[in-house]
């Protein structure tokens, strides 16, 4: 089973009562700024819950899955979520 974004919004309405409409728009600030942060290389720490970084991966040598011929990866930068003490503890606990 999946949450996705809808199912998401769907909660978000329904315990503030608010209209969808209004809950996708709360939604789409808060994923919208925290992407903002993570491009402007700031941390994002939600307190409880984890937080979100910008990860540096250095340059490797990979290898193509289909001849063998290593190839060169370059450098990039990735997302990385670390989940809060709260959190993990509640996934403990089930």
């Amino acid at each position: 089973m999946t949450m996705t974004k809808a199912d998401l919004v769907e909660q978000v309405a329904a315990r503030s009562d608010i209209p969808r409409k209004q809950a996708d728009e709360v939604v789409q600030v808060i994923l919208e700024s925290i992407t903002a942060a993570l491009h402007r290389g700031e941390k994002v720490e939600l307190r409880g819950f984890g937080s979100f970084r910008i990860r540096q991966r250095g340059q490797r040598i990979g290898r193509n899955p289909k001849t063998g011929e290593k190839v060169q990866v370059p450098p990039k930068k990735i997302p990385y979520f670390k989940p809060g003490k709260h959190l993990r503890e509640t996934l403990l606990q089930q």
